[in-house]
């Protein structure tokens, strides 16, 4: 029976859910994303859930990409927090702003509390570029130090527009990974398309370090998305990811293992070996009940 992780979901504290205006007022991207009340927030109660219906075994939660620092840390303080409390079943990934002087101390504060990477950064919520790096390499040099990973949102440059989009392309992407190619990043939402410039050896030797997760895919890719990029960057370079609350964890999970059209052994790489690879994720719970 394969194990399932979910690389990239969000929750948020239950604060937030319940005075989204006033959070709305005090970060624009926030207010672009959730100032529409039907759009969902979750908690990690809510996400506890829907993994037990989907039959995840381990969701990697991220907070959400504030431009004020001390959001960030408060939102890391509820993640340390439900991790802890989930007994195994949440990882998490540290919320900073990249390039803030405090960056990289917070990084490693969160690293201490257990923390298995930094992200989703966001270039536009967060006020800085991709093909700008050199303001980043205080926090990069934590996460290489530590064999952290950086998980990155990446767009689309064509396509329909969406709230949070941004412009956080492929062409800026690639030049962050060009100044720092000792770093594991992943590359959400397939990287904005990044995986089919990886025909181009140059792309290819500049991205050998770069993971790229499957968040929100069935708002921006047909389905064989999956199987096109699996052949052209591996199997061992794809980590299955909802984006949820964006996408309904156990719908999307059946939708990959029926119309993915992966092999066994690349569905095992893509639902849970990669995930635990390049998260450091130690699981004896998941392994003991697989016995």
């Amino acid at each position: 029976m394969t194990v399932i992780i979910d690389a990239h979901v969000h929750i948020f504290p239950p604060e937030i859910v319940l005075r989204r205006a006033e959070f709305c007022q005090r970060d624009r991207w926030f207010a672009q994303l959730y100032s529409n009340p039907r759009v969902r927030l979750a908690t990690a109660e809510h996400l506890l859930a829907s993994m037990n219906e989907a039959g995840i075994a381990v969701s990697i939660a991220a907070g959400f990409p504030w431009s004020d620092p001390g959001l960030c840390a408060y939102h890391n303080e509820y993640l340390a927090e439900a991790a802890q409390q989930s007994a195994g079943r949440i990882a998490w990934l540290a919320t900073v702003v990249p390039h803030h002087p405090q960056a990289a101390s917070e990084a490693e504060r969160c690293f201490q509390r257990g923390a298995s990477g930094v992200g989703e950064l966001n270039a536009d919520a967060q006020g800085f570029a991709w093909d700008e790096p050199e303001v980043l390499e205080g926090l990069v040099e934590v996460c290489v130090a530590t064999r952290r990973p950086i998980l990155a949102h990446v767009s689309e440059p064509l396509g329909h527009h969406y709230a949070g989009k941004g412009t956080a392309w492929p062409q800026r992407f690639v030049r962050f990974v060009e100044r720092f190619p000792d770093v594991m990043v992943v590359a959400a939402h397939w990287g904005g398309g990044l995986p089919f410039y990886e025909l181009m050896p140059e792309v290819a030797q500049a991205t050998k370090n770069v993971h790229y997760d499957s968040a929100a895919s069935t708002y921006l890719y047909r389905f064989r998305v999956f199987r096109l990029v699996v052949d052209l960057v591996g199997p061992q370079r794809v980590l299955f990811a909802s984006d949820y609350p964006v996408l309904r964890q156990k719908r999307f999970v059946e939708r990959v293992q029926t119309e993915g059209t992966l092999t066994a052994s690349e569905l095992r790489a893509v639902l849970s070996e990669n995930a635990q690879r390049v998260y450091g994720l130690h699981l004896p719970f998941v392994e003991e009940r697989h016995r």
